[in-house]
């Protein structure tokens, strides 16, 4: 899941391991004027999206909305915040919580989206395994030892070959141990200057910005904060408080063990354990249940997702999302671990059948042991013309080289026109226009959005919180995506696609590689070499004649 994976640099530039490129100043802005700031044109200070331009033209033009569904697939959300609960989708042909199937969709209950890890008895995975593990555990058998003609094999025999080495050789990685040892002994190290300076400040709970207010007088105190407060700052997370930091370390180190360990022990099967169907069926798709929030941890990424998208605008609370009239599908399928490919390949499936326009998918991994069935998900969405934007990945890395699923490249070479990948763009003031740890490619992603410290809602009826990372770009795109549709309804989602990648606007001047650290033309991390503006976007979506003359008929089973 993407949104763990920026605890990797960080604690790598922690260990020594790694060199990030922090922001030249920190963040010179103060929190509150952060909040929204990936909405705002660029002559108001900050690099954003010009959404309020966007506005304004569609106001003085007189157009008018019409709803839109967009399904995200991720977490969960909470169904009671108070900037999300009135723009859920409603499956209007269920009666909730009677119990029963009234739709005949094969879904007893599913009144606002589905949870597909869970069962009908109430029982929800959260924590699960890495696809490498399960990777080579699951094939070793099948390949190890063996004498191979990779050239006799079929296509889809040397797809799953190549996987597993790949699988075998991270597995066999000789320095894993030394850097879980080193984590461990920093995190021991973090817990001791955390309890020294919880004493010395009176509170059990202070963020990065009240740690750097504390004058410390003795050399004990000046080390623990200079630990603590120096990585914070160095990352953008002065916000962050000392014990969600702290838990989300201690996550990461046992995530690592975890992996460590499941290079000679095969991986649990968590997801087996509770979800208990016919997996290598893909036509067996009768299991989950309709609790789309499991709880408030869980909730948190897909929350956070939801809110930057379509958060009721103007209400006066909170935060504003992207899009004004939409309406939000939740696909529970993405656990505390890698997802599984038939959960996606069905949650996909799922929101083509109920209507949405746009998928937002803000997850990913290196692995895709059924990405033929994910392939035929996306293929199918391209079909009923819905629009699929999928998050980058947060490993600083170059997507032409490496790997990373879902992906547009199918295994029969062919490219869908339905499909956007979005990198992380921030601001000048917080790091600069490229964040420092989003992926990158000049064929493989599109477009960049605004990923860095973007306030959106988080499970507690009331709460909202900074988060990072290209999970928080797509759904920015996810967002323009929709209100693009709303206004010109009978472009396709091909038509929308080009209008979000024609529009963007490539910065002046050289970028840093999030990659190398070097200065280079945001040309050269793209496709598009472009920011996404909702306000450029709007009027060149204006000039075009939409191809979406119907809406696809739905298909009660796509599969």
């Amino acid at each position: 899941m993407y949104y763990k994976l920026l605890f990797r640099p960080l604690l790598l530039t922690l260990l020594g391991l790694v060199s990030l490129f922090p922001s030249s100043a920190q963040t010179t802005s103060s929190t509150d004027s952060l909040k929204g700031w990936h909405l705002a044109a660029g002559n108001s200070g900050f690099q954003g999206i010009a959404l309020d331009q966007a506005y304004q033209w569609i106001r003085s033009n007189n157009k008018k909305s019409t709803p839109v569904i967009v399904a995200v697939i991720d977490s969960g959300i909470d169904t009671l915040h108070e900037d999300l609960k009135s723009v859920l989708w409603k499956n209007t042909r269920e009666i909730p919580g009677n119990g029963k199937d009234d739709d005949k969709n094969g879904y007893v209950d599913d009144v606002h989206g589905w949870n597909f890890l869970g069962n009908a008895k109430g029982e929800n995975v959260e924590k699960d395994s890495y696809e490498a593990a399960r990777v080579y555990h699951g094939l070793r058998a099948k390949w190890e030892g063996k004498s191979v003609e990779v050239e006799k094999l079929t296509p889809e025999e040397k797809f799953e070959y190549a996987m597993w080495n790949r699988a075998k050789g991270e597995m066999s990685q000789t320095d894993n141990g030394m850097q879980v040892l080193m984590m461990k002994k920093a995190f021991l190290n973090f817990v001791i200057s955390d309890s020294l300076l919880r004493i010395a400040l009176g509170k059990e709970k202070y963020t990065g910005t009240e740690l750097g207010a504390f004058n410390p007088e003795t050399a004990e105190l000046k080390k623990a904060k200079s630990m603590i407060y120096g990585l914070l700052s160095a990352n953008d997370m002065l916000e962050m408080l000392n014990v969600d930091f702290l838990k989300d370390f201690k996550n990461y180190v046992d995530s690592e063990e975890t992996k460590l360990n499941a290079a000679t022990n095969p991986p649990t099967p968590y997801r087996n354990q509770v979800v208990n169907d016919r997996y290598e069926d893909l036509a067996d798709r009768s299991y989950g249940n309709s609790n789309i929030m499991v709880g408030l941890d869980a909730a948190v990424h897909g929350t956070h997702v939801s809110g930057i998208i379509g958060a009721v605008r103007n209400n006066g609370v909170g935060m504003d999302g992207v899009a004004d009239n939409v309406q939000l599908m939740t696909l529970r399928a993405v656990p505390d671990g890698d997802e599984h490919d038939k959960d996606i390949a069905l949650a996909i499936r799922y929101a083509v059948d109920h209507g949405a326009r746009v998928i937002n998918m803000s997850f990913g991994k290196s692995f895709s042991p059924q990405k033929k069935w994910v392939d035929a998900a996306v293929r199918y969405a391209e079909s009923k013309d819905v629009l699929l934007v999928h998050a980058a990945g947060n490993d600083a890395k170059n997507l032409d080289t490496t790997y990373n699923y879902p992906s547009p490249l199918l295994l029969d070479g062919a490219r869908p026109k339905n499909w956007i990948t979005v990198g992380a763009s921030g601001d000048p003031k917080i790091g600069g226009l490229t964040a420092n740890f989003s992926n990158y490619g000049k064929n493989e992603v599109d477009v960049f959005a605004p990923g860095v410290k973007i306030w959106s809602t988080v499970p507690g009826t009331n709460t909202y919180q900074f988060l990072q990372g290209t999970s928080m770009a797509s759904p920015v795109v996810a967002g323009l995506a929709a209100l693009i549709m709303e206004y010109f309804p009978t472009l396709s989602a091909a038509q929308v696609k080009e209008v979000i990648e024609k529009s963007a606007q490539q910065p002046s001047g050289k970028v840093r590689n999030p990659g190398s650290g070097e200065e280079v033309p945001l040309a050269e991390l793209s496709r598009t070499g472009g920011i996404i503006n909702a306000y450029e976007a709007i009027q060149l979506a204006a000039t075009l004649k939409g191809d979406r003359a119907t809406t696809p008929a739905k298909s009660k089973k796509s599969f």
